[in-house]
């Protein structure tokens, strides 16, 4: 069976949404192809918005409606959204009619996953999860786990425990512990939804995720941390071996130290109220905690990877003057991690630079055919995630790795 063939790239990539993820991977798409287009509320909006990013004259603002948006697609352009998750589906859908490849930095919805058949039929790529979280801590997780399968051995029984978290946190702690990184309603729905996670080896569930805190140190640094969303479909999703049993795997949010008790009036609401209350509650909560032009925020992930080989009960025992981390019948353990800690500045927030520059390297690989058809989230492999990481890292996103190999 032959491979199928990627609808080649025209070149044309319609940027649509200018919130407050949108950054510089905006203005690096611009610099390598004159066919930008960045869509919003209103073409007046758009200009405003290029001209605070100090792109005026280098992409065509554009007023945003999706009949307006399905019309200018021709064959092989690009389509980047930047609107909330339920308007992906909807945005898909007019790029396989007009034959428009498709990303996004989102979680990947059934609604999305229910086109994906046709797209890759029609050889267009649907890239998602290619931004900071979800994006970039797929690429550490990819990176861990194929440093841990080449020290430890894929077919070596083990023991393992990976954990992944990442905040959007402000760089001068302030006494609400936060600021909106992104939409408030988004942040409060978020706590709102259980947390599927594996602790001790058995699927674990929080249905108040905040329950679950717990005190969290990277780098020295105290923080408090979370589990987010469903982590257990990511076992698979990072390929981690069969032969290693999971004693814990946590996706979660991380905050600052003290958040959990700076929000405990939040939390009363958030069990009490109901979707119209919510939605008060952040409009009410933007309003009290401004973020301000001279307020600069933090992104901090880290992803850390501990793998054991299990000890055989026909093994000898094993030596206690033995290197640290040895076990009997299986060798030496190991462990890794990645850490991505970045204050913003002046020209561009901490959140949006990680978001964008991140899809934006994604969508160059579209441009450059160098996606298959179909989905793929982040990078997808071991051996992409590498190099994606290499080409963040010299655009300015620079993160330490610890661990061997």
């Amino acid at each position: 069976m032959s491979e199928a063939v990627v609808v080649p790239a025209s070149g044309a990539v319609h940027w649509v949404g200018a919130g407050l993820s949108t950054g510089s991977g905006l203005a690096d798409l611009c610099a390598r192809t004159d066919g930008v287009r960045l869509w919003h509320r209103t073409a007046d909006r758009a200009a405003e918005a290029l001209d605070r990013l100090g792109m005026t004259g280098r992409a065509a603002p554009r007023a945003y409606t999706l009949d307006a948006l399905t019309a200018a697609l021709a064959p092989g352009d690009v389509v980047v959204s930047m609107l909330p998750a339920p308007d992906h589906a909807p945005l898909l859908a007019a790029c396989v009619a007009r034959q428009a490849h498709f990303a996004c930095s989102s979680y990947v919805s059934d609604a999305v996953l229910e086109q994906v058949p046709a797209a890759a039929k029609s050889g267009l790529v649907v890239l998602t999860e290619a931004g900071l979280d979800p994006g970039i801590d797929h690429l550490f997780a990819h990176a861990l786990v194929a440093r841990a399968r080449e020290a430890i051995g894929a077919d070596t029984a083990a023991s393992y425990r990976l954990t992944s978290y990442c905040g959007g946190i402000p760089a001068v702690p302030n006494d609400f512990r936060y600021r909106f990184s992104w939409a408030p309603l988004g942040v409060l729905n978020a706590l709102r939804s259980p947390a599927r996670y594996l602790e001790g080896g058995a699927e674990t569930v929080a249905v108040r995720p905040w329950e679950a805190t717990r005190r969290h140190v990277v780098d020295g640094e105290p923080f408090e941390v979370y589990p987010n969303r469903d982590s257990v479909p990511f076992v698979e999703q990072y390929g981690l071996p069969p032969a290693w049993r999971a004693d814990g795997f946590v996706r979660g949010t991380l905050r600052l130290d003290g958040w959990l008790h700076a929000w405990q009036p939040v939390f009363e609401e958030l069990k009490a109220g109901d979707d119209s209350r919510i939605a008060a509650l952040a409009r009410e909560l933007a309003a009290a905690y401004p973020t301000t032009d001279t307020d600069r925020d933090r992104v901090v992930l880290e992803v850390s990877l501990e793998v054991s080989p299990e000890v055989s009960s026909a093994s000898p025992a094993v030596d206690t003057g033995a290197a640290a981390g040895s076990a009997g019948g299986g060798g030496a353990s190991w462990s890794g991690s990645y850490l991505l800690d970045l204050v913003g500045d002046e020209a561009e927030s901490a959140m949006a630079r990680c978001v964008s520059r991140t899809l934006a390297l994604g969508v160059r690989q579209i441009l450059a055919g160098a996606l298959p058809p179909g989905l793929s989230r982040a990078a997808e492999t071991a051996a992409r995630s590498a190099r994606w990481l290499d080409e963040l890292a010299a655009e300015g996103l620079e993160f330490t790795r610890t661990g061997d190999g």
